[in-house]
Order: structure tokens, then C-alpha cells, then sequence
């Protein structure tokens, strides 16, 4: 006669278990970021050579190459420094980027054209980087503390399972009013960004492919394919010779050196 009570007890025992576990759907869009990023940490630094093609809305394309150089820094965002070799009016333009978790980024721009840094003031990070798809705000590291999260749904992209994330901007001037970021269940890596503009209407698409490893835990894309809905334009990002951990010291990512970066 006693088993029905038991049965009743241990029913609300597993519901009320259930109540006290049940996450929101930002706390389940945080958990998400927070592997991201665990998943992305112990690379020490990186190099690579870079091409960067940009086609206009008539798939009229010009080239770029260019070289980046990045380093981890512990309890604050990246440091990252990029080169560019080609064409010949860009030849010695460098971009040097302090990414930083709460407080804003510090990003400067080398010219040779006029032999001048040139500091990019918060409220131009929404603009494009030297014609090219990607934003200067884009250039920074992902930060846990930049944005807030909220789970939207599960989706598959190319056969690869994802949670679809939103990510909201924190940080004043950003040029987005939201992302969402398809982000790989397995590897917590993302494949695909969609950018919202400030009118909240879709502005760009962001795909990442041809994932490789590295130090037997990092992956890294090797092309970065940014499309622009609203004018036609894409801008494609080729990584190569990627290299990790290979000794990059702190006084490579600074200011003095941008006039002699190679």
C-alpha cells in the first residue's frame, strides 16, 4: 500500500530536481560563451600569412596580402598586429590591436602614405576595415564580458550540430544591435555569424571553414567568408601557415614598432 506514496514522493523529488537545474535561456547562452572560450585558451600565440580578397557587388575582385601576428594575454583580451604586404599603396599599413575584457579597445592604424599612427577612436570601430567587410570592431578577441547571451534554438550547418547563440553588444558604439553566432556542439568553435545593423536588420554573414588543429586541442579556420547583404559586397579571408606557440614577445604589440613592422 505504500508503494503509490513512494512512487508520488520520488516523482516530485525528480520534478522539483528539475526546477532547481532548469537554466534561462541566457543562462544557457552564457554557459555556451564560457566553453568557447575555454575551449580557445592555452594557444600562447600565433602567426600567419593572410590573402584578402574583396569583390565588389559585379564580382569585380582586387587582392590583398598581409600577415598577422597575435598573443594571449592572461586576465585581458588579445594583442594582435596586422601587415600589409600588397598592393603597393598599402605596402607597410600595420593595425595594432589592444583587445581588452571590460574596458573599450585600443586599436592604431600606421599610414606610410603620410608616415603617421593614427589612433581609431571609439565611435569609427563600427566602420569598415580599409574597404574590406570586416568592421574595425570586428578585429578584436571574443571577450565574455563584451556582450550578453541568450540560447535561441539547435541547428545543423553543413551536417555539423550547433547552438544558435544571440550575441547583445555591451560596449557603447558598436555598430551591431545583435549577432547570432551558429556555434558547433562538439568543439564549441563558431561556423557561421550573422551581424544585425543598428536598425536591427540583417547586415552581414560571417562563415568559418576548413577547421584545422593545432597543439593537439586549438582550432583554427582557414578561410573567413564575409558577405554583405545590403550592398552585395564580400571580402574573403584565406589563413595560411598558421603557425601557434612560437615565442612572440610583449614588445612586438606596440605603438614604437608599427613603422617598422614586416
Amino acid at each position: 500500500m505504500k508503494k503509490p506514496l513512494i512512487l508520488f514522493s520520488l516523482a516530485i523529488t525528480i520534478f522539483s530536481s528539475q526546477l532547481l537545474f532548469a537554466q534561462t535561456a541566457e543562462e544557457r547562452g552564457l554557459e555556451i560563451a564560457k566553453k568557447q572560450v575555454v575551449r580557445d585558451q592555452g594557444w600562447i600565440d600565433l602567426q600567419a600569412d593572410l590573402e584578402m580578397i574583396l569583390f565588389n557587388r559585379h564580382g569585380e575582385q582586387s587582392n590583398r596580402s598581409n600577415s598577422i601576428k597575435t598573443m594571449e594575454v592572461k586576465d585581458d583580451g588579445d594583442k594582435s598586429l596586422i601587415v600589409f604586404h600588397t598592393p603597393k599603396d598599402l605596402k607597410g599599413t600595420a593595425m595594432l590591436t589592444y583587445s581588452h575584457a571590460v574596458v573599450p579597445d585600443e586599436q592604431w592604424l600606421y599610414l606610410p602614405a603620410l608616415k603617421r599612427t593614427k589612433r581609431i577612436s571609439s565611435s569609427n570601430k563600427s566602420g569598415p576595415f580599409l574597404g574590406s567587410e570586416f568592421a574595425y570592431e570586428d578585429l578584436s578577441s571574443f571577450e565574455i564580458e563584451k556582450f550578453s547571451y541568450k540560447y535561441i534554438k539547435e541547428e545543423s550547418i553543413k551536417g555539423r550540430p550547433c547552438y544558435v547563440v544571440e550575441y547583445t553588444p555591451l560596449y557603447s558604439n558598436s555598430g551591431y544591435t545583435r549577432q547570432l553566432a551558429w556555434v558547433d556542439k562538439e568543439l564549441y568553435h563558431p561556423l557561421r555569424i550573422d551581424f544585425y545593423d543598428r536598425k536591427n536588420e540583417i547586415l552581414k554573414t560571417l562563415t568559418f571553414d576548413g577547421y584545422k588543429k593545432y597543439l593537439d586541442k586549438i582550432w583554427r579556420p582557414t578561410t573567413m567568408d564575409v558577405v554583405n547583404h545590403q550592398t552585395g559586397k564580400r571580402t574573403l579571408l584565406t589563413w595560411n601557415n598558421i603557425r601557434l606557440n612560437t615565442g612572440l614577445k610583449d614588445s612586438e604589440f606596440s605603438t614604437a614598432k608599427l613603422k617598422t613592422a614586416r
